[in-house]
């Protein structure tokens, strides 16, 4: 216990600065790859308390390192500070009350994630100097993880390539470690050229280059009865090629994101979208191009690491909630609509047990840590570049609760609870979580060992990034 001890007595000196750089984050609220005053600050920080800093790694302007110390182990926490498009909202707001209508809100928390890392970074260099010890703490700074990513460029580039241990936290509505995976995914623009023409007077001399993005689409449609159960297809039209129904479309742009459990089959699944792409082209004589933009790998947990981490999780403990907490909780759950509050009771029971829906309903914050799954091999349908990451080096990703039980992210109320008390005290519970584990995991060689044995047999010996080696960050593109 004396190394929470120590935790715990650096947290409370540090915590003031922890919880304003979570504030300021939220209140910057910027867009993949555009996160230049959420960077400066991190990193401002993270000078100040004596890291070196490399700016702009991997050829992506708002993508850094932060160093401190020096040998074995190199160990590593990944810090998230990108926030999601048109879901700004008043902090510990239950009704909708955009700040900025239309402009872009932490609706997955990425404001306490990234600082949450910071925390757990600035812990740990407190301990190798209060300890006299060796060893390399590094704070990743990964932007754009709700764009086309940063961590599998950083992995490329071989930012990862040194290092022994990675962990991660990411917000959420229960206290684990995680133990499910996450899929694979692949994204493409899809860039369709016509011939314009006037579609009442000569629309035999037009090709639509409109027609065939939507005949795409229909194909696309018709291939989802043919793919795995665990796939999905996603699209946006980026450009419909004009406002005029009177013209020939001659251009349309088009989005399209596949996913699925593994690269593999990820890859195959888009030669087909390509097919259809293709199919569309010839059917309205209009030609089409591709550029891929993003691809992350598939997470999975390393088990060496989750022994550790689970351990020092349930040392921890899970946040220590109010009657505040739990009266502002309710009311972000209860601000759902029918259909959302009644698979938020079916998750409850699943989760929890029938008889203490009520119980949970009154009182909905995770108290409780959840003991890791070793025997889960299920893979759940989100995708995160931490995947690339796992593939480098050994990774463990914890949930921390930091909103209500059954919230769901990417909403107002995620944006809303993401600048609360709850939030600030899941962060905090995940800095200790984090510096505990790094600890118990420094001191323990053997497992060290053991998770890199895991690494190189899911990496096959050296780690594959998905994009091919053409594909850059695109900036200002994606």
């Amino acid at each position: 216990m004396k190394e929470l001890k120590f935790i715990e007595e650096i947290l409370e000196k540090k915590k003031e600065k922890i919880i304003g750089a979570s504030d300021s984050i939220w209140e910057f609220s910027e867009l993949p790859y555009n996160e230049y005053n959420s960077c400066r600050l991190l990193t401002e920080i993270l000078e100040d308390e004596g890291f070196i800093i490399n700016r702009g790694v991997a050829d992506i302007p708002t993508a850094f390192t932060a160093n401190f110390g020096t040998g074995k182990p190199v160990f590593g926490f990944l810090g998230e500070y990108d926030a999601l498009d048109k879901l700004s909202q008043a902090a510990g707001c239950t009704e909708r009350n955009p700040v900025v209508e239309g402009k872009p809100g932490h609706g997955c928390g990425h404001n306490v994630l990234g600082a949450g890392s910071l925390g757990a970074a600035l812990v740990i260099k407190e301990y190798l100097a209060a300890n006299k010890l060796n060893g390399t703490v590094i704070y990743f700074g990964c932007p754009a993880e709700e764009g086309a990513g940063a961590k599998q460029f950083m992995a490329r580039a071989g930012l990862f390539d040194d290092v022994d241990f990675v962990y991660t936290w990411h917000p959420a509505a229960i206290n684990q470690v995680q133990s499910s995976r996450s899929v694979a995914i692949m994204g493409a623009n899809f860039k369709f050229k016509g011939l314009s023409a006037h579609a009442g007077g000569s629309p035999h001399l037009g090709r639509s280059a409109l027609d065939a993005a939507e005949l795409m689409s229909v194909g696309v449609n018709y291939l989802r009865e043919h793919m795995i159960d665990q796939a999905r297809i996603h699209y946006a039209y980026a450009d419909a090629g004009g406002v005029s129904p009177n013209v020939v479309q001659d251009r349309a742009l088009i989005k399209y994101e596949v996913r699925s459990p593994k690269v593999t089959q990820v890859k195959e699944l888009f030669e087909r979208v390509v097919k259809v792409a293709e199919g569309a082209a010839l059917m309205t004589e209009t030609e089409v191009d591709y550029e891929i933009t993003m691809a992350f790998s598939d997470y999975i947990p390393n088990a060496a690491l989750a022994e550790i981490a689970d351990e020092a999780f349930k040392e921890a403990g899970a946040p220590k909630w109010d009657e505040e907490d739990y009266k502002l909780a309710k009311a972000y759950l209860f601000s759902y609509n029918d259909s959302t509050i009644k698979s938020i009771k079916e998750y409850i029971i699943e989760e929890y047990g029938e008889e203490r829906m009520d119980e949970i309903l009154e009182r909905p914050l995770d108290s409780e840590v959840h003991p890791y799954d070793g025997n889960n091999i299920k893979y759940v349908s989100g995708s995160t570049d931490v995947g690339d990451v796992c593939y480098a080096a050994p990774t463990i990703n914890f949930n921390v609760a930091t909103a209500c039980i059954g919230n769901v992210g990417h909403t107002w109320q995620m944006t809303g609870q993401s600048k609360s008390q709850i939030a600030n005290k899941g962060m905090l519970t995940a800095v200790k979580v984090m510096a505990l584990s790094a600890i118990k995991t420094m001191e323990n060689p053997d497992v060290i060992a053991k998770a890199k044995r895991i690494v190189l047999k899911q990496n096959g010996g050296a780690y594959e990034c998905p994009l091919p080696d053409s594909v850059q960050p695109p900036i200002g593109k994606y």
